[in-house]
């Protein structure tokens, strides 16, 4: 997989930041309704009470963010392959390289950790668990877990990617199981999530790893030949489109819990807590064909894009700071919640925020030497 049909021409791929980017926007919006507006969902959970929205508007700004989590764990794996690629050729080790997978991902979790003891999840008058495993955690715990898995063969990935898929969605318990087996912490922890008290898993470690697999996958697919991935992903994302509708159709196996459907926000409507088939073949679908798109355009068109390109290539430091902002937005300007039409003017502004330090801290990131600490963050 080394022999490259041909080098890449750029130090990093504009369409994946592109694509990480536009997740940022999208996540920073889900952030801005949690803290601002304060209309966040209760969550898309396998059992429990399953989210009812006000209207087609609440729906669409909660819907159009379910592509952030997936899309950050696949882009997390297909980059995890292409630094692989990059330190081999400039002449770091194996353990060198795995090193560093190994301490990014548990300074994801540290800080998972110290975001959950400030309580950033809280809003005025409620708390959130001390012990959360949030997307963080869960990003931090599959760099470290995938790291056996980087020298495998496309064939191989695949294999396991779609095998994590079925096999984790038949160990979903049933509906009914809710809140009834949250002491079983293998369980909760690695494969359908909850908990109770001071302990909440909304991202089981296992659950999400197809998605890394999935990336690592289409990171070497980059290797081989990088526009042939591309057009490979958008045909793809075709076929996931086609699989989630019959999937959600069939209102079965795949969906994990079957939802009445009447309307087309029912139709929309998917589990994802743990991430259901029909969760991951929707929101890839949709990422695939973005990332596609974005591949079409000219280098100079991307670095255009400025915005995207600068939140995409600093995603850990842009979302601590975006957290950051909209909290406070929240808690001084909007104490007790807003309207969702406010909501997206704050959105707004925090991007407008957020763009400036993020911009410094890309320029400033890509100025230091290959083994700064900087290069963690």
């Amino acid at each position: 997989m080394e022999k490259l049909l041909h080098p890449i021409k750029y130090s990093r791929l504009l369409p994946l930041d592109a694509l990480r980017g536009l997740l940022i926007i999208l996540m920073a919006l889900d952030h801005a309704n949690f803290h601002i507006a304060q209309q966040h969902s209760s969550g898309e959970y396998w059992g429990g009470y399953f989210p009812v929205f006000e209207s087609p508007l609440h729906f669409l700004a909660r819907s159009v963010t379910h592509l952030c989590a997936p899309g950050f764990f696949f882009l997390m794996g297909a980059g995890m392959v292409l630094f692989q690629s990059s330190r081999r050729r400039k002449g770091w080790k194996e353990a060198e390289i795995r090193r560093h997978f190994i301490a990014r991902g548990l300074i994801l979790i540290v800080i998972q950790l110290g975001l959950n003891l400030i309580q950033i999840w809280s809003t005025s008058g409620t708390s959130s668990p001390l012990w959360y495993v949030g997307v963080l955690a869960a990003l931090g715990a599959g760099m470290i877990l995938s790291v056996p898995l980087l020298d495998l063969k496309p064939v191989y990935l695949a294999v396991i990617a779609g095998l994590l898929l079925v096999v984790l969605e038949v160990l979903t318990p049933s509906p009914l199981m809710w809140g009834r087996n949250f002491n079983q912490l293998a369980g909760v922890l690695l494969v359908y999530g909850g908990g109770g008290g001071e302990f909440w898993v909304n991202y089981p470690l296992l659950a999400w790893a197809e998605l890394i697999v999935g990336g690592m996958l289409f990171g070497k697919l980059l290797l081989i030949d990088e526009q042939k991935a591309y057009r490979w992903g958008a045909g793809f994302s075709l076929f996931s489109l086609a699989g989630f509708g019959l999937l959600r159709g069939l209102n079965g196996f795949g969906t994990i819990r079957s939802l009445g459907i009447d309307s087309w926000m029912d139709f929309f409507s998917v589990v994802k807590y743990p991430p259901s088939i029909a969760f991951v073949l929707l929101t890839m679908g949709v990422n695939l064909l973005l990332l596609g798109g974005f591949s079409l355009l000219r280098p100079k068109e991307l670095r255009g894009m400025n915005p995207l390109v600068v939140f995409g290539r600093t995603p850990l430091f842009s979302y601590l700071v975006h957290i950051g902002i909209y909290l406070l937005l929240g808690r001084l300007l909007v104490p007790q919640g807003t309207s969702l039409g406010i909501m997206v003017l704050f959105w707004l502004a925090g991007l407008v925020f957020l763009y400036f330090p993020a911009r410094w801290y890309a320029e400033f990131k890509s100025s230091q030497p290959d083994h700064s600490w900087v290069r963690l963050i």
